[in-house]
């Protein structure tokens, strides 16, 4: 029988149906020369065997693939434009999909995106998922929960100044200027301490230190601004031990110098330093600052009591011979890195400091934001007064003051006892202020000049005042202050 073109079409001329039976009478000899388009009016091709074709029009309900290079069911030449298939089922396909997807003899794989198989996240660890825009997750980890007292400063954002309201002051070794912030000087007089609003985004104060003259650092001389945190506080640390735990420092800092700047971790007795650096590189710009630090497990350091666990220290200008090599524990007295930037060493130059955060692990979380008055609480455990939030400690002004009335004339015993706000870290040593004149150790008597005033029967939670010379029967006022500062 002669080879059929495209085009060419048969019908019975009675049900204009094509049969298999028909067809095959017809084409059981015969070789498609190209492309066969095989069309019904009525009715289905039932079946239709051919070595090779390329079928563009049609539905055929039974597809059966040659052998011709002996392994029954592969198509080895030969392209379906479409293929649609009511029932049957199709035992391997190979293919690779537009996008992520491939076909290997009927098992389906996605590719894969970077992600390591894991699980991620645990009591004290979120996870933290990175999704491409195909739903994909293509990154994780972990980071710190947010737990209670992440933090271990206390003030870290300095919006806390009981003592000083705001007021500038000049650095006078181992004092305290802001809530928490201890001032070490070893030279007086060389820089001042003042709150200031001048913050970054989402804060609303920081500790600024203005260097009051060109000084040139002593070899063993340090300029710092510290914290000292309670034992109860870092216990759990365990440094010291072979359990250390790495911990990270974060801050925001801006200098109107740039360059590398030092500070410093010390224990108690300042027998273990760890020196690190930070880089600021624009002058007189806020800059987030991080430091991880491994813990360490060699030395001496206080446990669960209230003395000093871990000593935070930020340097204004360091000496040689107390300065170290940044990035490792020694046991040396070192108070900042080698070669650091010396803010005391440049008359006007100016240091800020805010949102310092101490935490266990190796990265830095977002600064944990305690309510106001959970973090004035906490620094009243170390320091309050009575007067007002706003109002400096010698303030003259009789809000929130101590009055009581003498019992007798002569020394004595006012009535009544002073209780704190705060239960102390220890018994504090406790200053009375005249509310007349603002002088310590004084009280105000009614109708009456300043009388001497002395606080006895000091405890954690409050004291009572001992007057000189006083008028029976007559008002004295004081305002004072509980110090238990590390």
């Amino acid at each position: 029988m002669p080879n059929f073109t495209a085009g060419t079409s048969f019908t019975d001329g009675v049900t204009n149906d094509v049969t298999a039976l028909k067809l095959n009478a017809l084409v059981a000899d015969a070789v498609p020369t190209s492309s066969l388009a095989l069309t019904s009016t009525n009715g289905t091709i039932a079946n239709f065997t051919s070595s090779t074709a390329n079928i563009t029009l049609g539905t055929i309900p039974t597809l059966t693939a040659g052998t011709t290079t002996g392994t029954a069911g592969i198509f080895t030449s030969g392209t379906v434009t479409t293929l649609n298939s009511t029932t049957g089922t199709i035992g391997n396909l190979s293919t690779t999909l537009a996008g992520d997807l491939t076909i290997s003899q009927g098992t389906a794989t996605l590719s894969t995106t970077g992600a390591t198989a894991a699980t991620y996240g645990t009591t004290s660890a979120i996870p933290r998922i990175t999704v491409d825009a195909k739903g994909r997750v293509t990154a994780a980890s972990t980071v710190n929960a947010p737990v209670g007292f992440r933090n271990r400063i206390i003030n870290g954002d300095m919006q806390i100044d009981q003592r000083n309201a705001g007021a500038s002051v000049t650095a006078v070794n181992n004092t305290y200027c802001l809530d928490r912030w201890q001032i070490y000087s070893g030279a007086a007089s060389k820089f001042s301490v003042q709150q200031v609003t001048d913050a970054p985004a989402g804060f609303g104060f920081s500790l600024k230190a203005t260097s009051l003259s060109a000084y040139s650092v002593g070899a063993s001389e340090s300029f710092n601004i510290n914290q000292f945190i309670e034992g109860f506080n870092t216990v759990d640390l365990s440094f010291g031990t072979a359990s250390a735990k790495s911990i990270t420092i974060s801050f925001w800092v801006k200098s109107s110098l740039t360059g590398t700047f030092g500070g410093v971790i010390n224990n108690a007795s300042y027998g273990r330093s760890y020196p690190f650096t930070y880089s600021i590189l624009s002058a007189n710009t806020w800059e987030q600052k991080s430091v991880t630090i491994a813990g360490d497990t060699s030395g001496t350091w206080v446990g669960a009591t209230n003395g000093i666990g871990v000593i935070v220290g930020f340097g204004l200008g360091n000496g040689a011979s107390v300065s170290g090599t940044a990035g490792a524990w020694n046991s040396n007295l070192n108070t900042s890195a080698t070669g650091a930037v010396s803010v005391v060493g440049t008359n006007g130059a100016t240091f800020y400091i805010t949102g310092v955060q101490f935490e266990v692990g190796s990265n830095a979380t977002e600064f944990e934001r305690r309510p106001y008055g959970t973090e004035l609480a906490l620094c009243q455990r170390y320091f309050e007064t009575t007067q007002n939030i706003g109002a400096a400690v010698g303030s003259i002004n009789t809000a929130g003051n101590w009055q009581s009335v003498a019992l007798n004339t002569s020394d004595y015993y006012d009535f009544g006892k002073a209780f704190f706000k705060v239960t102390k870290r220890t018994n504090p040593t406790v200053t009375p202020y005249s509310t007349r004149t603002g002088a310590s150790g004084k009280v105000s008597q009614q109708g009456a000049s300043d009388l001497n005033s002395l606080a006895v029967g000091i405890g954690m939670n409050g004291c009572r005042f001992n007057t000189s010379g006083a008028t029976a029967n007559q008002y004295h006022e004081l305002h004072f202050v509980a110090d238990a500062e590390l």
